[in-house]
């Protein structure tokens, strides 16, 4: 057996008394919606970090280093998701899941908004990028600490045999909130000349952002905390340091989700969406607006109903099961479209084939995250677990788009190294499954 099916029997106590409670349906979208909101918010400067960020903020760079430096300051924001992770996954076990969600929601927005008001290099000097680290930075520990509790009120809620559809439900926030990310962006650059736009035309979705915020924040209010939650509070049986209770008698199962985050979902990701649209518009010289439309309808369809596949198939067959089947998709797709496909075409068709070759195992593996995750912890040290293990992987996956940008222009555009990484951090993942299945 697999960790999370050894501990899937996690809810042997009052948990077991704690039936879902009715309006399931409105508890799931309640979550869609505010995961949707924090996923636009903060991939939004992921795309503004490959078309813009460059010249607006570090001017006196040459354009590649204007956009490593870019996407550094957007690595940032995943050096911080551990830390979101590790406070708000302690306090989130300690005083309740929904606090927690009305606070990352908060921590995300304002910084999103304040980055659509800040001024360019030109107009404050190196004050503009400092404070663009900053404000991302405080982006990154508002995600950190997001995730887990939003999945968790919807499958803590549901009942045990629909748990993976629901949390899947809420999964689709990444591809809508990335979606309405690239959309927007499209929309303006497609509307505008190219110096409007780089001027104050990328502003508007960020200063945009804090509308969708306070619907949010609003939605979050009227929304129950988790059952299980409230029944462990009840007994009084909360952890008193779910930190530490978390690392010394779960780190083993933290480790073996660690590799499952990384490999399955953190490294593939960013090389399907920053990564490509990076070298889309930069090496091969594609539009942009057309590269960001063709990637935002991928995201909304196609991986859409992948993320539902996902979580739909691990409440059939078992969350391990699926999450090992993407794994094994991630060994041999990625490779195919990096080095089949898009090293023999340089065209927005041959740059969205490669993304979804690389994207399908991933996504059906985002869907079944929640459910696995959610089976590989008791409910005293859920939020932690979930988000120090998953989180901590971001750290390595953030800087992927980074160095691959660095790694390929030096090896004069080849795409190998692109196929290696995604090979590499699949086969890690699969060896923790592995490991998974001996007895400690």
């Amino acid at each position: 057996m697999t960790i999370a099916e050894q501990e899937s029997s996690r809810a042997v106590t009052p948990l077991e008394e704690a039936a879902p409670v009715p309006g399931m349906r409105r508890v799931a979208l309640a979550r869609l919606a505010g995961s949707v909101l924090e996923w636009y918010d903060f991939f939004l400067y992921g795309f503004a970090a490959t078309l813009v960020f460059g010249p607006l903020f570090f001017p006196r760079a040459s354009a590649t280093a204007g956009v490593l430096a870019a996407l550094g300051t957007f690595a940032v924001g995943f050096v911080a998701r551990p830390l979101g992770g590790v406070v708000f996954g302690h306090l989130g076990d300690r005083l309740g899941r929904k606090k927690m969600l009305v606070a990352t929601l908060l921590i995300m927005g304002i910084p999103s908004f304040l980055i659509g008001l800040l001024p360019s290099y030109s107009a404050i000097g190196w004050s503009a990028p400092a404070l663009l680290v900053l404000l991302r930075f405080l982006q990154g520990v508002g995600l950190g600490g997001e995730w887990a509790g939003a999945v968790l009120v919807v499958t803590e809620t549901s009942p045990p045999h629909r748990s993976g559809f629901w949390g899947s439900l809420v999964q689709t926030g990444a591809t809508l909130g990335q979606g309405l990310a690239t959309g927007s962006l499209f929309i303006l650059a497609s509307l505008l000349s190219e110096h409007s736009f780089v001027t104050w035309g990328w502003r508007v979705p960020f200063l945009f952002g804090i509308a969708l915020s306070v619907v949010g924040l609003f939605i979050r209010l009227r929304v129950m905390e988790s059952p299980e939650f409230t029944a462990l509070r009840r007994s009084g049986e909360l952890s008193r340091f779910p930190l530490r209770e978390a690392v010394r008698q779960h780190g083993r199962t933290m480790l073996v989700c660690f590799g499952v985050y990384l490999g399955g979902v953190t490294v593939p990701f960013f090389v399907e969406t920053v990564f490509l649209t990076d070298y889309g518009t930069k090496s091969l010289a594609l539009p942009a607006s057309s590269v960001l439309l063709g990637i935002s309808a991928v995201h909304v369809t196609v991986f859409w109903v992948l993320t539902l596949l996902g979580g739909w198939l691990a409440d059939r067959v078992g969350a391990p099961r699926v999450v090992r089947a993407g794994l094994l998709g991630l060994l041999v797709l990625p490779t195919a479209g990096v080095l089949a496909v898009l090293s023999a075409s340089s065209t927005v068709a041959a740059l969205l084939i490669t993304e979804t070759l690389i994207g399908a195992p991933m996504w059906v593996v985002w869907g079944a995250l929640p459910k696995y995750l959610a089976e590989s912890f008791p409910a005293r040290v859920r939020y932690t677990g979930m988000s120090l293990s998953g989180q901590s992987s971001t750290i390595i996956g953030g800087l992927i788009p980074l160095l691959l940008t660095s790694v390929v222009a030096q090896v004069g555009g080849a795409l190998w190294p692109v196929a290696l990484t995604t090979t590499a951090v699949a086969a890690f993942g699969l060896l923790g499954l592995l490991w998974s299945h001996r007895s400690p």
